[in-house]
């Protein structure tokens, strides 16, 4: 029986010391941790799938929290059933003691995993989910008050509106307007369509 452990951070800038160090205390050799510094949003993980192809039956893998596991609910569910259902290794999620399947290989004790796995892999979810939402308030809050995201606005010169004009009466090309306004050609479009919506409003 071979004993892995899997370690996922988002981000270069996220510490993967807590995961580690965990992985250390369970004496797992070091060539068997596989990480990725990968988001859970794309999935794309190679050393996740690397590590898919080296386990075998019997084989024992340790994960810090469920989450490290997928990017929502349906994702945890799929990889914690690829794991104990095709592969047939066992895992221990070590921040969730009951979530260990070496332990109630019963039908009692399956149902509990399975039950307590559904909950945790929602509760993740929903946090995410809220974190979003969180977010999304916070910026709606901030432009309400004034607060602009983004790149600042190309000015228009004050001549925009003579040269728009032109535009519109064909006297001129786009490409004429763009460099007569020093702009680009698709900001041109932009503030013209801008220029039409307030007029027309």
């Amino acid at each position: 029986m071979g004993t892995y452990g899997y370690v996922r951070v988002s981000s270069p800038d996220q510490n993967e010391d807590r995961q580690m160090i965990a992985m250390e205390e369970r004496k797992i050799p070091k060539e068997n941790i596989f990480w990725d510094i990968k988001s859970g949003k794309d999935f794309e993980r190679p050393m996740y799938k690397k590590m898919l192809k080296r386990l075998k039956p019997n084989d024992l893998l340790y994960i810090k929290s469920i989450d490290r596991l997928g990017r929502n609910y349906q994702e945890i569910l799929e990889q914690w059933r690829i794991l104990t259902k095709e592969k047939k290794v066992d895992i221990v999620v070590m921040d969730m003691p009951l979530l260990d399947t070496r332990q109630g290989k019963d039908l009692m004790g399956t149902l509990i995993a399975d039950l307590v796995l559904s909950l945790l892999s929602y509760v993740s979810e929903s946090e995410r989910y809220n974190i979003r939402s969180r977010q999304k308030e916070g910026i709606e809050a901030a432009k309400q008050k004034g607060v602009r995201f983004g790149r600042p606005e190309t000015p228009v010169p004050e001549d925009f509106e003579r040269v728009y004009d032109k535009w519109v009466a064909k006297e001129i090309t786009a490409v004429e307007a763009a460099k007569m306004c020093n702009l680009k050609r698709s900001t041109f479009y932009h503030k013209a369509k801008l220029h039409k919506d307030e007029n027309d409003g």
